[in-house]
């Protein structure tokens, strides 16, 4: 039997270089001989393409509404993406996660344990980066891109839950303010402890 991947989720507040930083990481890791997909959410499926097409328009809608969106594309990047992926042996790095969810739709109101209960499917990464940077750091970053989510309070929020959540759950939390360069080599030591030599030489 072919060894199980590992999951890698990156997480972090609006503008904190999450989708950078994990595309970074799976082309480093291609280089290196590893087997790696890049991944993310919303997804490109139908319900996520809902999604997005509800925060293209900025037209918020109510926090319930969008968890259980969020829920029901979650299941199907999980059924059909990555748990196929990791029964292949592949490192799946995904840009968002079921932490999002919790961050975002928690902030916003929606309960936590019930966020947790809907989306009971979703298994647990093995590694999770959360990219820490301050909500004013975040509407600089994300300046004439402002959309639903995108208020300082509203982020405040959000990061105070994901901190929670690092400290609970154990996370690797990594300073965003950091350069890429430097921010994408404190996240591949970090992986590369998890990971098996490669079966061959990078390129």
């Amino acid at each position: 039997m072919k060894k199980k991947g590992v999951f890698i989720a990156v997480e972090g507040i609006d503008g904190a270089g999450k989708t950078t930083q994990a595309c970074m990481l799976v082309k480093k890791l291609r280089q290196m001989g590893y087997e790696a997909a890049y991944t993310t959410e919303p997804t490109y499926g139908r319900v996520g393409d809902l999604l997005r097409l509800h925060v293209s328009k900025q037209k918020p809608r109510a926090p319930l509404y969008e968890a259980l969106l969020f829920a029901a594309d979650r299941f199907e990047h999980v059924k059909r993406e990555i748990q196929p992926k990791l029964r292949r042996g592949l490192v799946v790095v995904s840009d968002r996660y079921l932490y999002s969810s919790l961050a975002y739709q928690g902030a916003a109101g929606v309960s936590l344990p019930w966020l947790r209960e809907v989306n009971f499917f979703a298994p647990k990464p093995d590694l999770t980066f959360y990219i820490d940077i301050s909500p004013a750091k975040s509407l600089k970053r994300k300046a004439g891109k402002v959309g639903a989510y995108e208020s300082l309070s509203y982020q405040k929020k959000v990061r105070k839950i994901y901190l929670d959540m690092a400290e609970e759950e154990g996370f690797t939390v990594l300073e965003g303010e950091k350069g890429a360069e430097e921010l994408h080599r404190d996240m591949l030591s970090k992986v590369l402890k998890l990971l098996p030599k490669p079966r061959k030489g990078g390129g």
